[in-house]
């Protein structure tokens, strides 16, 4: 890696959740709130070149590991679900005493959080950034379609209590392999090693499983954050910039042609040729130099 952030932190005892995340950081203290949040299979770590890009412009660029991936906390009882991660990043934006100047940038379930905080409380931020996974109005037309089913098989697979067991075998083989489709073209060897610090227990893996296993079971899902998860499926008023590798094996680039119509005055579809699922670390100058030109300076 030829950049890093500057550091990790912990947020302890959030507002409202009770848990602590760690986050890398990077960037002033003073400058606005850049909160960028992962998805599955992935780390904080998938942010290493953007960080130090939105530090350098300004920002205080933060990526949080998400709940029950090591070393943030794992969630009471070990479950999680998306509409936590979106009152996480609400709780983030308060105890880091963020404005309303403050972004907030989510690739994949990163993304879905990012689109529910954006929706559920849109003072707190200026404008939001999603990538590989649309908007959930987006979204929801286009996943019940033959050809993304076929790509989403193991949303449904991760239903059952067997996939604990297949995903953990052979030193988490399985996220391997998925990396590896979503984005033929990247080596993900080095994320890999940090997936593994952060999947490598049963406690963990079990709790990211359980994003997918709420998702599509209402009976998984904690009433109390109904609201948050509804959210996931809301377009916000903030403008949004939303960026998709054409060559994505996990979500059809499909769902990104055309998807700006109905969004909000500002907002722009970016859709990066013979990028993939991972299209931040596949070309991360391009995405940098998009997500820097749609934010500007702060």
């Amino acid at each position: 890696m030829d950049r890093l952030p500057t550091g990790v932190t912990r947020v302890e005892g959030l507002p409202g959740q009770g848990l602590g995340l760690a986050a890398l950081v990077a960037g002033p203290e003073d400058g606005p709130l850049a909160l960028c949040l992962h998805g599955f299979p992935d780390t904080a770590w998938t942010w290493r070149h953007l960080l130090p890009a939105l530090g350098a412009a300004g920002y205080r660029a933060v990526a949080p590991w998400q709940r029950g991936y090591a070393p943030s906390d794992l969630p009471e009882g070990g479950r999680a679900q998306v509409g936590a991660a979106v009152l996480d990043a609400l709780a983030l934006h308060e105890a880091l005493g963020a404005g309303p100047d403050a972004v907030l940038l989510g690739h994949d379930w990163g993304a879905l959080a990012c689109y529910g905080a954006l929706a559920l409380e849109p003072e707190r931020w200026r404008a939001g950034v999603g990538l590989a996974v649309p908007p959930g109005p987006r979204l929801q037309e286009g996943f019940l379609a033959y050809d993304q089913l076929r790509r989403s098989w193991y949303m449904f697979f991760f239903q059952h209590p067997l996939a604990e067991w297949a995903v953990a075998a052979s030193d988490l083989a399985f996220l391997e392999r998925l990396w590896r489709d979503w984005s033929p073209a990247y080596d993900p060897s080095e994320d890999l090693g940090w997936v593994r610090q952060a999947l490598g227990t049963p406690e963990r893996l079990r709790a990211a499983l359980s994003w997918y296993r709420a998702q599509l079971d209402p009976a998984e899902q904690d009433p109390a954050l109904a609201e948050a998860q509804a959210a996931t499926g809301r377009l916000s008023s903030r403008p949004l910039l939303y960026l998709h590798g054409r060559a994505d094996g996990c979500i059809g680039a499909e769902l990104a042609d055309g998807a700006v119509e109905g969004w909000p005055a500002g907002s722009r579809v970016v859709v990066l040729e013979e990028a993939g699922h991972f299209l931040h670390l596949e070309q991360p100058e391009r995405v940098e130099e998009e997500i820097l030109g749609f934010l500007g300076a702060p």
